[in-house]
Parts: structure tokens; C-alpha cells; sequence
């Protein structure tokens, strides 16, 4: 299987470590808010429904977790995972004060302590581009869903359109290093978004790595306001995880 090699674990821990507790604020200030709909939406394309379980990782503070929690109501389940604890801190305060029970746990996604079968969903919101091995993450994310179950990815991407790409370009290069490190004291963070943004794999070169799991069928990806952001999703076939295409 071929592989996208990704960022150093110990580096990204420490850097969410560093960013954590001012993590929440940054976000809504410099997407507007509009990361929320990006994750509405995937919660919609995943299908998920009431009774439902879902394993969201990545989950950070906790928003996607969370959002997936009011999908599937109290009859459903839903476990939010993140290797950095300092990440998941936040995140049972905000599920209670939501109205919303979910369980957090520390778990890293290229190794997850889950048996095959166990979810309805698995989901990674801008988290895929900071795993180490992604193959392996797809991988293990598709293991631990049912059969017709739904693993799905929301990432970052680059415009297409030729207008937009420029203005972007130039805000999250320029604009949203100088304010993330004005909000959070560490603008090497948020200029490590820009570039892992721009060198990670979008559209079909990002649903061919989910692919060739051979875990996952009717692989499709949708481009977000223009090509900002991506969503990915497929559908977990019926053979069994030790017969998948091999890692």
C-alpha cells in the first residue's frame, strides 16, 4: 500500500499541549464560525441516526463528538478519542454544558483499542493531516466499523477557484499565523496549519489512500465554500479486517 507520510507525534502532542486551553476561542475567531457548519455537515453525510454508535477521533475539545451526540440521541453512543490529554481536558465540561453525554478517552487512532465491528461510524475531523502514518489511521478507523457502517474525514484542503485561491493564500499564510499566535502565544502553530494544509492530499489522491484500505467501498469526497475544506466518505465493506489489502 502506498503511504503519506505524516508529522512527528511527539511534536504534534506537544503543540496542541501548547495551544489547548486557547484552542476553542482561536478557532471561531479565525474560520468565523464557520468550522461548526463544516462539521453539521459532515454529521448529515455520515447518516447517522438515533441508537447509533460513533467513535470520533481526533476529537480535540470535543465539538465533532458532540454534535454527533445530539444525532444520536441518549438511545446512541458516542466515544470521543484523542492522544493529547491536555486536548481532551475541556471536552467533558462542553458535553455536559451541550446537554450531551459522551464518553472521552485517550486513544491514538493509528492504534485503536476498539474490537472490529464495534461503531456505526468512525469520524476524523482536522486531525487526518496531523497522523503519522494515515493509511494506517483509514485503516484502523474502517477495522472497527460494522459492516455497511460509515467512516467519515473532514480536512482542510485549497481553494480551485482562481479568484479565491489568492485570497486565501494570502490569509492563511500571512494573516492567520500573525492572529492565531496573537490569540493562543504560539504563532509556529498555526503557520504548521498552512503548510500541512497545502502539502496534504485532497480530493481523489486523499480517497484513493481510503481506498486501498480494502476495508471501504463507495469512496466519494465533496469540496467545501469552494475547496477550504473536504469531506470524505465511505462505506465499510463486509470482508473481514485480516483479509484487507496489506499494510
Amino acid at each position: 500500500m502506498s503511504r503519506q507520510a505524516g508529522p512527528d507525534p511527539a511534536e504534534i502532542r506537544a503543540m496542541f499541549g501548547s495551544i489547548a486551553k486557547r484552542y476553542d476561542r482561536a478557532n471561531t475567531i479565525l474560520s468565523g464560525g464557520v468550522h461548526h457548519l463544516w462539521r453539521r455537515t459532515l454529521v448529515r453525510w455520515s447518516g447517522a441516526q438515533p441508537g447509533d454508535r460513533v467513535l470520533d477521533c481526533a476529537t480535540g475539545t470535543g465539538d465533532l463528538a458532540i454534535a454527533f451526540a445530539r444525532a444520536v440521541g441518549p438511545e446512541g453512543r458516542v466515544i470521543g478519542t484523542d492522544f493529547s490529554s491536555e486536548m481532551l481536558a475541556p471536552a467533558p465540561a462542553k458535553a455536559a454544558k451541550k446537554g450531551v453525554e459522551v464518553a472521552f478517552e485517550t486513544a491514538d487512532v493509528t492504534a485503536l483499542p476498539y474490537p472490529d465491528a464495534s461503531f456505526d461510524v468512525a469520524s476524523i475531523a482536522f486531525g487526518i493531516r496531523n497522523v503519522a502514518d494515515p493509511a494506517t489511521a483509514m485503516h484502523e478507523m474502517a477495522r472497527v466499523v460494522r459492516p455497511g457502517g460509515r467512516v467519515v474525514v473532514l480536512e482542510f484542503g485549497r481553494p480551485d477557484n482562481p479568484f479565491v485561491r489568492p485570497l486565501f493564500g494570502f490569509y492563511s499564510r500571512r494573516i492567520l499565523p500573525a492572529l492565531g499566535g496573537l490569540l493562543t502565544g504560539h504563532r509556529d502553530a498555526y503557520g504548521y496549519l498552512d503548510r500541512s494544509a497545502a502539502e496534504f492530499p485532497t480530493g481523489p489522491r486523499f480517497t484513493s489512500i481510503m481506498l486501498e484500505t480494502g476495508l471501504l467501498e463507495q469512496v466519494e469526497s465533496r469540496s467545501l465554500h469552494g475547496g477550504i475544506a473536504w469531506a470524505y466518505r465511505g462505506v465499510r465493506t463486509g470482508r473481514a479486517a485480516g483479509s484487507s489489502a496489506s499494510l
